[in-house]
């Protein structure tokens, strides 16, 4: 649990600006609850298990919830962040099965799984680890972009 910082201003783009206005009139919610659902959509459409799963708008987006494992809470967190909009994730959600939990990376430009593999575990071949541990957010090991913060799980021996 804690505080995690994202770059705002990179990542999927699941919140609409301008028609934000006439969405209001057209459905009576605020700007913020259509961004929460669209938030819950996102987790639900990754299909992260989570169970009362809560999402608040502050400063900074607030989630509650419980899930089995450090890997799908980790999961819910970048999924949440790596979302143009959002600089910082307060993770509430209990874990009922911890293990060891991951680093987080910042893509730079240049970057690739290989590059990143090969600066954490010492071998480039290794990036399907850093992959795996990405999906369903990633699709493919060349779909990344500068900014996205992506899970980089401990190496097993």
């Amino acid at each position: 649990m804690g505080l995690f910082s994202f770059i705002k201003g990179a990542g999927q783009k699941l919140f609409g600006k301008k028609e934000e206005a006439v969405a209001e009139v057209a459905d009576n919610r605020t700007a913020a609850e259509r961004k929460i659902d669209a938030l819950k959509a996102e987790i639900a459409r990754l299909g992260l298990p989570v169970s009362d799963l809560s999402i608040e708008l502050a400063e900074q987006v607030i989630v509650t919830g419980a899930t089995d494992t450090n890997a799908n809470r980790e999961k819910i967190i970048l999924a949440l962040g790596n979302v143009e909009g959002v600089a910082c994730v307060d993770d509430n959600i209990s874990v009922t099965s911890p293990e060891p939990e991951s680093t987080f990376h910042t893509v730079a430009s240049g970057d690739t799984l290989s590059k990143i593999s090969k600066t954490v575990y010492g071998d480039p071949m290794k990036y399907e680890l850093i992959f795996e541990a990405n999906k369903p957010m990633l699709t493919h090991p060349d779909k990344i972009y500068p900014g996205q913060i992506l899970r980089i799980p401990p190496q097993m021996a």
